[in-house]
């Protein structure tokens, strides 16, 4: 049995990142070989020597919505905190909510004194319910004026720059929590990966409650993943498919690319122009199709997403190199630091 406590590690709380540096691109960077474990220390702004000519960077260029609502229930005034996860349909959207016990069937929720109201339409388990908002005007500009980001708990201190837990090219919104290992890219830092005939191309994932759910079985194969949205155009297809019929690497921007690219090639047996949801878990085991190489940032001790690395290389090499990263104090999670984790001799 693969036990979830296997992907555990020690990491002192000073080390989780409060705040993201002031130049994104300042991060340092732990290369590691996927195969044989050695690293290299760097800074983020160097990733571009590890890069060759020819390679594919993929990005999710998804944007997250100031999706933490704070509410009062229209009948108690209790307060209600609501976490927007994913849109069903319409004005229907799947939400986290906090405290759960107090928001049953037909609970109404007033926001900003009733510029909007949600009405609990189905009640999930873990603390989801589903709710049919009602407003005047345009969803996600009210959603500007009454949300806040949807900062991990993990971090406590107050984001002052809002803009910073976007990636420089969010596009498509959607997201309940940012695609982190883009937060270390600078347009100019794009622009000198591009000018190297490096290939920037972009999907869309929408970030909700699969990836930072954390998990609560003992067998990890028993965890069951939520559903996210993703889409691929034709043009980045043709590209993907390229690249691998020329043997060139295809290198991921985070968990959230890999998971994208690795449910369309599982699905399709290539890369195609498509949409849909995926609830893929990857653990060790699994045997990538897509993915050659991969920039992620240090996840969760029994995460998903440190699973999904292991993975990539093995249980053994990430946690060695964890646990070189907390010796040698790299800043960890969502304004943390970076790595580059990729085959041998490339």
């Amino acid at each position: 049995m693969m036990k979830t406590d296997d992907f555990d590690y020690y990491l002192p709380e000073e080390l989780i990142a409060q705040v993201p540096l002031k130049n994104r691109e300042e991060s340092r960077l732990l290369v590691l070989d996927k195969d044989t474990g050695k690293k290299i220390d760097d800074k983020f702004y160097n990733i571009i020597n590890y890069l060759n000519k020819g390679d594919v960077l993929v990005l999710n260029d998804t944007k997250v919505m100031p999706a933490r609502l704070i509410g009062e229930k229209l009948e108690t005034g209790a307060v209600i905190e609501v976490l927007l996860l994913k849109n069903i349909n319409d004005d229907n959207w799947e939400c986290l909510v906090k405290p759960a016990k107090r928001v049953k069937l037909n609970t109404v929720i007033s926001f900003g004194s009733g510029v909007m109201t949600a009405k609990c339409i189905e009640e999930r388990e873990e603390g989801i319910r589903v709710f049919s908002f009602n407003y005047d005007g345009i969803f996600y500009e009210i959603l500007d004026k009454l949300g806040t980001m949807p900062l991990p708990p993990y971090i406590k201190e107050k984001l002052e720059d809002q803009t910073r837990y976007q990636t420089v090219y969010a596009k498509n919104i959607g997201s309940a929590a940012a695609p982190t290992a883009g937060l270390h890219f600078t347009k100019e830092l794009l622009k000198k990966i591009s000018d190297k005939g490096i290939t920037i191309c972009y999907i869309t994932l929408h970030v909700g409650l699969g990836t930072f759910r954390p998990v609560n079985v003992e067998d990890v194969t028993k965890h069951k993943m939520h559903s996210e949205f993703y889409s691929m155009t034709e043009k980045v297809a043709n590209i993907l498919n390229d690249a691998k019929k020329n043997k060139q690497n295809v290198v991921a921007v985070g968990t959230t690319t890999v998971r994208t690219l690795e449910t369309i090639m599982t699905k399709y047996g290539k890369f195609k122009e498509c949409n849909g949801f995926t609830d893929i878990f990857i653990y060790p085991g699994y045997e990538f199709k897509g993915v050659d190489a991969l920039i992620t940032n240090f996840h969760l001790p029994k995460s998903t997403l440190i699973m999904l690395v292991s993975a990539f290389s093995s249980k053994e090499i990430i946690l060695d190199a964890y646990d070189y990263a907390v010796k040698n104090k790299y800043r960890f999670f969502s304004f943390g630091d970076a790595m580059f984790i990729r085959k041998s001799n490339k």
